[in-house]
């Protein structure tokens, strides 16, 4: 008789293909049997019937700020609050952290933070800055995700801004490499221009920030960054597309054969400029909201496949930061990795009817494709890792100040009515989240990114 360390049972399975009631099966720290009824005894069994199990959330894009800004979010808590929200594996952006990864040193100052403290699997981006070309090498051999570069102005001092030369010349190296760009792409001159020129006419209000960083802006970049992408054959990957338009450049260069992705995030698919103006600093961020034309258009772009990934974004900052009369002095970035799966079960799959097998796809499946993870990682199945949630999916909650594990607990989804509650998280087949608790001790392992395929192209 087969002897498992963990059984669920009675769970209804999700994966990017489809949904069945089935028994999962777990030894070690991977699925070993799906079936609509696993025989053979078990060390623990957990009854899911009316819960679904959903592959780990992958959050491609946060900033844990960790080594020197520890202050702002840390390992520590920024990996609660995504084994709160149902994620298993993130990815930290190389900025925010003092000093940033931007080489082989700084590199391993944030590998040894991370493995001291994270409860989920991490991998982590490098940097592309100028200066730092001859470093590309030596933070790939590191096993970096890829390179993120700036091409407006990142609001860190030691992490500057792309010029046209560097941004070409680090994707040529990139593209050498088998390495993956990711651009946060706005024309540094247009918003600049527009944002000294309404502080100097004292216009500093939420409108006067919206104003100076026009669609206009995102678009202008994303052809710059796709055009010498496609001259230097790197593989490009836009972060926080803000806009339909945005996802539709990017959509239509993929048909030409060029390889580029792009991300959306919660709060361009929740969020309007008018609720800026009414949630002020929380719901600062760069591209900021747009009108709710352009978010209804991101939704359709996610019904259609062109938009094949959500990932958060999350960007804190110490309240004193957030707090300003001069709206372009407030911190820009959004506290928001602990809610993504719930958002987008509850305004996609309950309020849009988006299927769960898109979502499932956005947040997990096509993210470690694309990042080209280890093949275990990103979905449910033998042979892959335990990474997965167990979601009671139409039960209602508020979420509460209480229920955020960030290091400074403000969200602006603070009081949203949401449905679909994440019960239990589980890494590698351990539980890291049961019920509203943290469990255990932290024990992510380190995802070194391997390097793109010759052809440059991941599905």
């Amino acid at each position: 008789m087969k002897m498992y360390d963990l059984v669920i049972r009675g769970g209804t399975v999700v994966t990017a293909s489809g949904t069945e009631q089935a028994d999962l099966a777990i030894v070690d720290d991977q699925i070993v049997a799906i079936a609509p009824e696993v025989s053979g005894s078990a060390k623990a069994v957990i009854d899911a019937h009316l819960l679904h199990l959903l592959p780990g959330v992958i959050d491609a894009h946060v900033h844990f700020n960790e080594p020197g800004r520890t202050a702002w979010e840390g390992f520590v808590s920024g990996s609660r609050a995504l084994a709160a929200g149902g994620t298993t594996t993130f990815f930290d952006m190389p900025l925010n952290a003092h000093p940033p990864t931007l080489d082989a040193a700084s590199f391993a100052a944030k590998l040894a933070a991370a493995r001291a403290s994270s409860y989920v699997d991490f991998g982590l981006w490098g940097g592309l800055v100028p200066g730092n070309l001859q470093q590309l090498d030596e933070l790939a051999a590191c096993g970096v995700v890829g390179f993120k570069a700036f091409m407006s102005n990142s609001g860190i001092d030691d992490f500057q801004a792309v010029d046209d030369a560097t941004l070409y010349w680090g994707m040529e190296r990139a593209a050498n490499l088998g390495k993956i760009v990711a651009v946060h792409a706005e024309n540094d001159q247009l918003t600049s221009s527009m944002a000294q020129q309404a502080q100097a006419a004292g216009r500093t209000e939420v409108r006067d920030y919206l104003a100076s960083r026009p669609v206009v802006a995102e678009l202008e970049a994303i052809e710059r960054a796709i055009l010498f992408a496609q001259e230097t054959g790197c593989a490009l990957h836009i972060v926080h597309v803000s806009s339909g338009r945005g996802v539709r450049l990017v959509a239509g260069a993929r048909a030409r054969g060029v390889d580029v992705s792009c991300e959306t995030c919660p709060h361009y698919l929740v969020l309007t400029e008018e609720d800026m103006e009414d949630l002020g600093a929380l719901a600062k961020c760069a591209p900021p909201l747009r009108s709710q034309t352009e978010l209804e258009a991101l939704w359709q772009h996610l019904f259609a496949g062109t938009l094949p990934m959500v990932a958060s974004d999350h960007s804190p900052a110490p309240p004193h930061m957030k707090t300003s009369a001069d709206f372009f002095q407030i911190w820009g970035g959004i506290s928001g990795c602990q809610s993504l799966l719930a958002l987008l079960l509850t305004e996609g799959y309950h309020q849009r009817h988006l299927s769960l097998q898109t979502i499932v796809s956005a947040t997990s499946a096509y993210v470690a494709r694309r990042f080209q993870l280890p093949a275990r990682k990103g979905r449910l199945e033998v042979g892959a890792d335990a990474d997965l949630s167990l979601v009671a999916l139409t039960e209602p909650y508020q979420l509460q100040e209480s229920d955020l594990f960030y290091q400074h607990p403000y969200s602006p989804y603070l009081g949203f009515e949401l449905r679909g509650k994440i019960v239990r998280t589980l890494v590698r087949g351990r539980t890291v989240f049961l019920d509203g608790e943290i469990v255990g001790m932290p024990a992510g392992q380190f995802l070194p990114s391997f390097p793109l395929t010759p052809s440059g192209q991941v599905s």
